[in-house]
């Protein structure tokens, strides 16, 4: 994950679509050869051929389950379930859209690099259009999302406007239309050459997070979240860790928001302290909230994060975050939640500030303290 990356062939190994498995057996000695042999070849074969084997053992495990249910119900009865959870889905969406009497909502969110998401969502005949012209262009680093994240992150927050216990599904986008300008960061335009293509690991990561946030400031669901996945890696020749990192999420009415947990688009856990330090050349000195971080309000936007790791070898390490220059908003008169940062101490004591996407030297006995943000509160202080 280079924080310096302009393309997409320079954020790693680019891998055409590929068989993985021929004539009912994995072929994993082209996976391997792909890997390493790229200009940008694997460090840890070993770690990414686990994945892999991962990967095709839940599909397998899926195709177990629905094999079975196949077997006791039937196809015709699995099929016609599955398209009542479809129109479900539909219908949900359709009683609140309804309900909340929508005409014209605008909201606006920025990136710590000053580019925008801008999106605009009407509701007319039955239909939700959600556009996102005005959003900034192409960016030039990472920070580049796909049409898929966009389905993504609109999926789960039309979830959450429904509420309640609905499984994601097609039929939450059956009258939903939307608009992603092409050449937008939400929307760049692919080359047949990879190094002509953008670079697109921020958006997955970040532009998700924050996609979300601007869509929940629309509907005026939920003050700001941490708004990041605070991506932090570090390693050398002889080894890679990454790690995501969690934060406060934001208020909202009725609620306070939760301290130092992962939010939204995050699906990631984190390493046990006792592995972390017997796997890698670090000792974790702190692992915290983060108090006093969350925004204030009538409901409090929840905490951050503090934790910091002393090195025992020379590493290179890596952050990817946002919000470390844009507050996570408050909403209704709350407060925003506080910035995150991160810095290095060296030695002798030295503090040196560090910013929130960048690649940095790092010696032994020196730290890393990483401080995520808090979430945005939510009504005016009681």
């Amino acid at each position: 994950m280079p924080a310096d990356a302009r393309s997409l062939a320079e954020e790693g190994v680019v891998i055409p679509p590929t068989l993985v498995i021929k004539n009912g057996q994995p072929d994993w000695p082209n996976l391997q050869d792909i890997l390493c042999n790229a200009p940008y070849p694997t460090r840890s074969i070993e770690d990414n051929m686990a994945d892999f084997e991962a990967a095709l053992a839940s599909i397998i495990e899926g195709q177990k389950v629905m094999g079975k249910l196949l077997q006791v119900h039937g196809k015709d009865t699995i099929i016609h379930f599955m398209q009542l959870l479809s129109e479900q889905a539909t219908t949900k969406l359709q009683e609140k859209l309804q309900a909340l009497n929508i005409n014209k909502l605008i909201a606006k969110e920025h990136l710590d690099d000053g580019s925008v998401i801008n999106v605009h969502l009407t509701y007319h005949k039955n239909r939700l259009i959600i556009d996102f012209s005005g959003t900034s262009e192409t960016n030039k680093g990472n920070l580049n999302a796909t049409e898929a994240i966009v389905n993504g992150a609109v999926l789960y927050v039309l979830k959450l406007l429904i509420g309640g216990n609905i499984p994601l599904n097609e039929g939450l986008m059956q009258d939903v239309e939307l608009i992603i300008p092409p050449g937008s960061l939400l929307n760049p335009v692919f080359s047949e050459d990879i190094n002509d293509c953008p670079a697109v690991v921020g958006g997955n990561t970040e532009v998700s997070q924050r996609l979300v946030d601007t869509l929940l400031k629309a509907f005026g669901l939920a003050a700001c979240s941490q708004g990041t996945m605070n991506n932090f890696l570090f390693g050398n020749d002889k080894f890679g860790y990454y790690e995501t990192i969690g934060g406060g999420t934001g208020a909202g009415f009725g609620f306070n928001g939760a301290d130092a947990v992962h939010q939204h688009m995050t699906n990631t856990r984190i390493t046990d302290p006792e592995i972390l330090e017997f796997r890698y050349p670090v000792e974790l000195k702190e692992f915290s909230i983060r108090s006093g971080s969350g925004g204030k309000g009538h409901w409090q936007g929840g905490n951050g994060i503090r934790r910091t790791f002393l090195f025992k070898e020379p590493v290179i390490i890596t952050f990817l975050t946002q919000h470390r220059k844009i507050n996570p908003y408050g909403l209704a008169g709350g407060k925003p939640g506080k910035t995150g940062k991160q810095f290095l101490i060296k030695a002798n004591k030295q503090e040196i500030r560090l910013a929130g996407i960048g690649t940095y030297k790092v010696n032994a006995s020196e730290i890393i303290t990483i401080e995520t943000p808090g979430g945005g509160g939510y009504g005016d202080e009681k």
